[in-house]
């Protein structure tokens, strides 16, 4: 059962995601398992959401877990998120506190904050697998956060795809369906990866002009254009190319 059980938004009648179109008119998301994708194209609000939802679990949009949350002082009361404030989350039986956030386009950022602490306690990499972040690949880095970081608690990760290569997103898999199955972690995942929403069990909410609805992964385009451009490469190349 998820921790987080619904995710509620009254409608956006100002400011400048009343544009967001997947998001203007509110939305009552149920979330019914431990593995959630949020897919959409570029710019349909995914991200956004999966953000104030991360701040509203007092988390960092930088990155990081609760310690790693550096939103003090004259912004104590703010949120930097512009969604957060109008967010209500409903939790099944109490709140959580214990979790990640985690952007791939920040985490370079991340690891840099982490190897600062480790400066003055390099105790601080064994959280790590031991090693800087930064001394590894990106798609090692990830996966290093992944498989030691990870262990109960809430997981909001926007992309965390963008590194892997296709064998490291099958790794990655094996993580989510160890914690899945333990019952200890909760995921919501913004994706484009048509690997990781074929996810068993896991719901889907598409992001588009008419608003946010669930899915299959049969039926989202990720998945079906990768999959018609790989049974026939030459075609859309031939039309791309104008060849």
């Amino acid at each position: 059962m998820p921790f987080l059980s619904r995710v509620s938004l009254p409608p956006l009648n100002e400011g400048f995601l009343q544009h967001i179109a997947s998001l203007n008119n509110g939305l009552q998301l149920e979330l019914k398992n431990n593995v959630t994708f949020f897919v959409g194209e570029n710019g349909s609000g995914k991200s956004t959401l999966l953000e104030g939802i991360a701040e509203q679990c007092g988390f960092s949009l930088r990155g990081g877990n609760r310690n790693h949350n550096l939103n003090t002082g004259h912004r104590f009361e703010g949120y930097e998120s512009a969604l957060a404030s109008s967010l209500q989350l409903s939790w099944t039986p109490r709140r959580i506190t214990e979790g990640f956030f985690m952007r791939a386009e920040s985490f370079f950022n991340f690891a840099s904050y982490i190897d600062e602490l480790a400066r003055s306690d390099r105790r601080i990499l064994n959280a790590y697998g031991g090693r800087s972040l930064h001394e590894q690949s990106h798609g090692e880095s990830f996966l290093a956060l992944f498989n030691n970081q990870f262990e109960s608690g809430i997981y909001i990760l926007d992309e965390p795809e963008a590194a892997l290569s296709p064998a490291r997103i099958l790794a990655f898999i094996s993580v989510i369906n160890q914690l899945d199955k333990s019952g200890r972690a909760q995921f919501l995942i913004a994706t484009h990866s048509p690997m990781l929403i074929c996810y068993p069990g896991a719901t889907i909410y598409q992001f588009d002009e008419s608003g946010v609805r669930e899915t299959t992964y049969q039926d989202t385009e990720h998945f079906y254009l990768t999959k018609s451009f790989l049974d026939n490469p030459a075609t859309y190349l031939r039309h791309l190319t104008g060849e």
